[in-house]
């Protein structure tokens, strides 16, 4: 049971709700669950999230690419995205900033591919690191 409550506060931390999964796995650990079943269960939840953020934003490209590409600004916003966009994975294990980033991933149909072995294997190290500070 405490599996799933971390599973799913992990995973809705990785939506844009303010909430922070790193506390719930801290506690989880504090609390003396196993740390194999503590760093699965948060991985899977937030990683999960994050292809939802990924297809949410991969939904939105028909209703937002035609007004983005109608404007300079857009154009050039687009064009930079598509440029930095892999690059940019590497901060969405962030705070904050990495949630909206799997979700432009999306938007910009990045490679699913690299957006998973990116953007998840940081979900998961990003755990990994916190058991090693316990």
């Amino acid at each position: 049971m405490a599996e799933l409550t971390l599973f799913l506060s992990a995973f809705l931390a990785a939506t844009i709700l303010p909430f922070s999964s790193e506390a719930a796995f801290l506690l989880a650990l504090s609390e003396g669950m196993p740390t194999l079943n503590a760093l699965l269960s948060a991985s899977f939840g937030n990683i999960l999230a994050i292809f939802l953020n990924y297809y949410l934003g991969y939904a939105l490209y028909e209703k937002t690419h035609t007004k983005l590409v109608a404007s300079s600004f857009g154009r050039k916003a687009y064009s930079i995205g598509h440029k930095y966009g892999y690059g940019a994975l590497f901060l969405s294990w962030l705070p904050l900033v990495g949630d909206p980033i799997t979700i432009v991933a999306g938007l910009l149909r990045l490679k699913f591919f690299w957006f998973v072995v990116i953007a998840g294997s940081l979900r998961f190290l990003r755990y990994y690191f916190l058991t090693l500070m316990v």
